[in-house]
């Protein structure tokens, strides 16, 4: 039961579509993201209540998983689904480490680093949505020639989401490739490869392009100057992860 209980709250398919069910049901951004952070805290929990550690066949489920909705992001234009998608996808390489043996800790850490990000491209959708009245990519293009801090924030968020050096997710996903054999980390690549076409598919359809006239302000220099602090320490904490901690 402890198992299962993991398998939903650090989602493998089918169970997967619970949480991405209840993102849909919140409307609320703040909601959206507290939710995509404390989410796979449970799940970890769960896992420090299983008896023994998962099975091998986690493995090969949990590879499915991700992929399946590294795929479903490159047709994403929505940015709440494809902050919940993203989150998705990387949430289920938890399995991964803990099939592994990785101490509780590590799988509470490495959760935190790929959901954290998410979770901000949650909080940017609403500020999209509540300009445009969705965040949908390719609604209101060439955002960085009218609303440039929105732009760069978004610009960051969404490559700090797929795991960019110098943030944190980077290296925690270079840490789970050294505990996998070739098959499994050229898996984990493959997915580490969609992520990154689907961010530059999304923010084609947000940054790029002819500027249009735009009757919204941007964002103000305090929300631009938070979201800097918070992604200059998800890079910071990239660094120190190259001394070889999670």
């Amino acid at each position: 039961m402890a198992l299962l209980a993991a398998a939903f709250f650090l989602p493998l398919f089918p169970l997967s579509m619970a949480l991405n069910a209840v993102l849909r049901r919140l409307r609320n951004p703040a909601a959206r993201a507290v939710l995509l952070l404390l989410w796979p805290q449970l799940g970890v929990l769960s896992l420090q209540m299983a008896p023994h550690a998962p099975p091998q066949y986690f493995l090969p489920w949990a590879l499915l998983t991700s992929g399946l909705y590294a795929l479903r992001l490159l047709t994403v234009r929505d940015m709440d689904l494809w902050a919940g998608f993203l989150a998705t996808s990387a949430l289920a390489l938890t399995w991964a480490l803990a099939v592994g043996g990785a101490d509780p800790a590590d799988l509470h850490l490495f959760a935190f680093w790929l959901s954290a990000p998410p979770a901000l491209a949650a909080l940017l959708a609403g500020s999209l949505t509540s300009r445009f009245g969705a965040a949908y990519a390719g609604l209101q293009g060439g955002l960085i020639g009218s609303l440039p801090r929105l732009s760069g924030a978004l610009t960051m968020t969404v490559l700090a989401a797929v795991a960019t050096p110098p943030f944190s997710g980077f290296f925690a996903l270079l840490r789970l490739l050294n505990t996998l054999d070739w098959m499994a980390a050229l898996g984990v690549l493959t997915i580490w490869l969609l992520w990154g076409w689907a961010a530059t598919c999304l923010l084609q359809g947000f940054i790029f392009g002819a500027a249009r006239p735009v009757a919204h302000a941007d964002i103000g220099w305090t929300p631009t100057l938070a979201l800097a602090g918070l992604l200059g320490l998800f890079a910071a904490a990239g660094l120190y992860l190259t001394g070889g901690g999670l």
